[in-house]
């Protein structure tokens, strides 16, 4: 069975309802066999910058996806992901903690926005 975490660029669009084809792949996904699961870094991001009337919406979609939550070697690979990508790439705590839950995990990431995830040994949606 594929796995994959989807990121928060793809979570808000999902919630936004703004893009037919991202919301055409989550129907999809969402009636097929594929596990779908969302890092806690995605839930910060969301309700950072979620309206008041978006909170049912952002309800229903991280009950419909399973949480992996962050331990310590998730933490581990995303320090040295910072360390590598950082300075070179500009990746910052958030993507380092949602590639490194996607890399420990062997999870295809679903983003997009490739560009904030260099790391070689992640695979995309």
């Amino acid at each position: 069975m594929k796995s994959v975490l989807i990121d928060s660029d793809i979570l808000i669009a999902v919630s936004r309802a703004r893009d037919s084809a991202i919301l055409a792949r989550w129907d999809a996904l969402s009636r097929g066999s594929t596990a779908l699961f969302f890092s806690p870094v995605s839930v910060a991001e969301l309700w950072h910058g979620a309206r008041q009337t978006d909170d049912a919406i952002l309800q229903a979609i991280f009950a419909a996806i399973q949480a992996i939550p962050i331990d310590a070697e998730i933490g581990q690979r995303a320090g040295a992901f910072l360390k590598q990508y950082a300075k070179s790439h500009g990746v910052e705590l958030g993507d380092a903690l949602i590639a490194a839950t996607a890399s420990v995990h062997a999870l295809q990431l679903w983003t997009r926005n490739r560009r904030h995830y260099p790391m070689k040994e992640l695979r995309f949606f």
